[in-house]
């Protein structure tokens, strides 16, 4: 429901548009329909002949406000969604909007800590260190004379995107009713992603809890430091973490001058990105230049700093196999594989005929690997590969748009470092790692001694659910429904299990026999004893058994 003073939001919207040109967004609606040759007599249709179109999104969003830049950033990310043009400039959307007053600073702080800001910091800088379109960051020091930073959220700020957010329900509603074009972007749902994300970023104990436990995960680590959480000082309008000191990654000039060395920098970059989805399943996934910054104190052994930690990714287990097998597929250029692995994974419906998508995989890849790997954009082809998967009606991850966004940002961080790095020769070690670390006995063994106490406490339970079960089946009171296909399931491996049990018995039998016949030295044929025949066959038994397996 629009209230009045959205009224005069929604007009000054409507003003912004045509003035960038953007009439035909509003003049699609039916009603106005009949006033489409207005748009040659607004300012827009003169300024914005011969912009880009992406290029008049962009700034019509600049002049809407922080909100719908934000809007615009994330909206970028979603380039299953977006043409490239549109895509590229939306990703050039800077957050940086004017500070709100200190005086204001200091009252949200002190409502949030129930007490003066002089109380609680020996010192307040009331100058913002950094000022964005849902809060602001102050330096400050604490009595002990640790420094730290004061993250406060802006003054009413909840309120302005609840305002906001109506208004682009509103439109994303109007857009899919009626441009036509417009309806594969899905923009009410697109709107939803957004108005999720924002209200998770209005709560700084969440954001405080994502950057204690990235800190954790990192404790020690030579790759990555995280400032530490000052958990007294905590609130939902208002987070203190202790102040780093580094050079920003985006400044090659200054990093190139303290003597570090890029190129391992870069492939550190790498490295940090694949822990954290593999070895952590925990990232950050807002890791743009502004995020990142580098302790020069040791050149030689340089590491990455970060701040921001209001959006993070978190993959499921199975997630991590499928998109590690698929990266390796890649690799091999196994296409069937990759095309297999969308089908298993359910990222695709289970009736997809693996052969065509494999072919419109293969379509999309084969000319990005005839370039040099190092010429190879890994995130591109994983967005290449997410809007083929479109095509046959994959539903897009949350997760996987995440992690494409935040691979996309790492490589172009690391090519603007070190632009030699090639991704995949640093990735390949680190997932072939992973992989085998994630087979065999070790693994096993792992996963057994994870699972022991659920086990341990589901056993005891074991002999009373057997006896109540064999109790209703002797009343006849037990029923199993089974469907056709569980039933063709249950003959096949029931065939299956019976071929295992005779090879089994075979083998058994013939190594029984084989330790019969030892002892007693048998006659020999064809030089061998009846031993080693025996044995030998038994082994081949087992193996036939082992293949059919």
């Amino acid at each position: 429901m629009l209230r009045p003073g959205d009224l005069l939001r929604l007009g000054r919207i409507q003003w912004v548009l045509a003035r960038h040109g953007l009439d035909e967004l509003l003049l699609a609606t039916p009603w106005l329909r009949p006033l489409r040759f207005l748009a040659f007599l607004t300012p827009g249709w003169w300024l914005a002949r011969g912009v880009p179109r992406g290029v008049r999104i962009r700034r019509a969003l600049e002049d809407l406000g922080p909100i719908f830049v934000k809007f615009g950033q994330i909206l970028s990310t979603r380039r299953d969604l977006l043409p490239d043009d549109i895509a590229d400039e939306l990703a050039r959307l800077q957050d940086r909007v004017p500070p709100f007053p200190a005086v204001e600073a200091r009252r949200i702080v002190e409502r949030a800590l129930a007490r003066p800001v002089t109380e609680a910091f020996a010192a307040f800088e009331d100058t913002p260190l950094a000022s964005a379109s849902i809060a602001q960051v102050h330096a400050a020091r604490l009595a002990d004379g640790r420094e730290v930073v004061v993250k406060v959220l802006r003054p009413g700020i909840e309120r302005i995107i609840r305002r906001d957010l109506r208004l682009m329900y509103l439109l994303a509603r109007l857009l899919a009713r009626y441009v036509r074009e417009a309806r594969r972007l899905r923009p009410v749902e697109v709107v939803a992603e957004f108005e999720r994300t924002l209200m998770d970023e209005l709560d700084l104990m969440r954001e405080a809890a994502n950057c204690s436990q990235l800190r954790r995960n990192f404790e020690g680590s030579p790759l990555l430091y995280v400032p530490e959480v000052h958990w007294p000082y905590c609130r939902r309008e208002v987070m203190v973490l202790e102040r780093i000191h580094g050079v920003p990654v985006s400044d090659v000039a200054a990093l190139r001058a303290a003597g570090v060395d890029l190129r391992r920098l870069a492939e550190t970059g790498v490295e940090i990105f694949f822990t954290q989805v593999f070895s952590h399943n925990f990232f950050h996934a807002d890791m743009h230049p502004g995020n990142i910054f580098v302790d020069v104190s040791e050149p030689a052994r340089a590491r990455y700093m970060a701040v921001d930690f209001g959006i993070m990714g978190v993959l499921g287990p199975d997630d991590q196999r499928y998109l590690a097998e698929n990266f390796l597929a890649f690799f091999h250029r196994d296409y069937r594989r990759v095309a297999e692995l969308h089908v298993e994974s359910g990222w695709v419906p289970a009736g997809t005929r693996v052969e065509q998508f494999e072919m419109a995989i293969r379509a999309v890849c084969e000319p990005i690997f005839e370039r040099p790997l190092k010429e190879i954009s890994f995130g591109r082809l994983l967005l290449r590969l997410f809007q083929t998967a479109r095509r046959f009606h994959m539903e897009i991850q949350p997760q996987l748009v995440l992690l494409q966004k935040t691979l996309l940002n790492i490589e172009g961080l690391g090519r603007q470092l070190y632009p030699d790095l090639d991704l995949w020769q640093t990735a390949r070690p680190f997932l072939e790692r992973w992989m085998r670390s994630r087979t065999g006995v070790r693994a096993l063994a792992a996963r057994a001694r994870k699972e022991l106490p659920r086990w341990s406490e589901q056993l005891p339970e074991l002999p009373r659910l057997a006896h109540r079960t064999l109790e209703r089946a002797a009343a006849g009171e037990l029923e199993v429904r089974l469907g056709d296909h569980a039933l063709e399931g249950i003959r096949r491996e029931i065939r299956a299990a019976n071929r295992r049990t005779v090879r089994a018995v075979t083998g058994a039998g013939l190594l029984v026999a084989a330790l019969l016949a030892a002892p007693l030295g048998g006659p020999a044929w064809a030089g061998l004893p009846w031993a080693s025949w025996a044995l030998g066959a038994a082994a081949l038994a087992a193996l036939a058994a082992a293949w059919r397996r």
